[in-house]
């Protein structure tokens, strides 16, 4: 929650992490999207999020997703897969007003259904694998 600050060599270290080859996935924990997104742009300028379609193989490549899940309820907004692309690699996997962590949590840290949590998890478990299996 709260606020991203990183220094400049922090930016440019995590730059050169990504670019060669790291793979960064960020769940929006409710609060983080500005400063998150202002990072991004400080770590690759030319390169903006873009929205990760329903299609995408992320989805698709362990358990078959209709798309991102809406884990828990903020503020009703619909949950968004945004990604940085770069030499047609996903680098940075940015998850909006879904709140994956949350159905990874304690069940009763947030009374989500065992349904909901279920989807969390195969949502981590495709993120995992196509973060091991795309380089």
């Amino acid at each position: 929650h709260g606020k991203i600050i990183f220094s400049d060599r922090e930016t440019d270290q995590l730059r050169k992490y990504l670019d060669a080859g790291g793979f960064l996935y960020v769940d929006d924990n409710y609060g983080l999207d500005s400063s998150f997104r202002q990072l991004m742009i400080s770590v690759f300028p030319d390169t903006p999020l873009e929205v990760i379609p329903n299609d995408h193989q992320l989805f698709h490549c362990w358990y078959e997703l209709p798309g991102l899940p809406k884990i828990h309820e903020h503020d009703g907004d619909p949950a968004t897969a945004y990604g940085i692309i770069k030499d047609n690699r996903l680098q940075v996997l940015y998850t909006w007003s879904s709140d994956i962590g949350d159905g990874l949590e304690d069940p009763l840290t947030h009374n989500d259904p065992p349904a909901v949590r279920e989807l969390a998890i195969r949502m981590a478990v495709n993120i995992m694998v196509y973060a091991m299996t795309h380089p």
